[in-house]
């Protein structure tokens, strides 16, 4: 059975292909990422919530609010609010890590 994944924000650095490889179930989204739309892609029975974009950090509260099983991951080359990072199981930077090994850890 494949993980269901959601991938919010631009994704650059490919992390969602990755996660697909690895047999993920990748939900994208785009966008201004509230309430309704996190709970419109299905964010309740998701597994992993991926952000790619810093600017919508305020949607990691949002997700640990809706689900207390999901694990939360930053794939980002800029830098995590403070107001976030205690709600954060990973922040990774792209520059550092290739989207492939994060994928292989995450969907494990």
């Amino acid at each position: 059975m494949s993980r269901k994944v959601i991938v919010a924000g631009p994704d650059d650095d490919d992390i969602a292909p990755a996660l697909e490889n690895e047999g993920a179930d990748v939900h994208r989204l785009d966008g201004v990422l509230t309430r309704p739309r996190l709970e419109e892609v299905g964010i309740v029975g998701a597994e992993l919530y991926v952000l790619t974009d810093i600017d919508q950090a305020t949607s990691i509260p949002i997700v640990c609010d809706l689900s207390d099983q999901i694990r939360t991951v930053v794939y980002s080359r800029k830098t995590i609010p403070e107001f976030v990072r205690g709600q954060l199981d990973l922040s990774v930077d792209p520059r550092l890590v290739d989207p492939a090994v994060v994928a292989d850890e995450l969907v494990d």
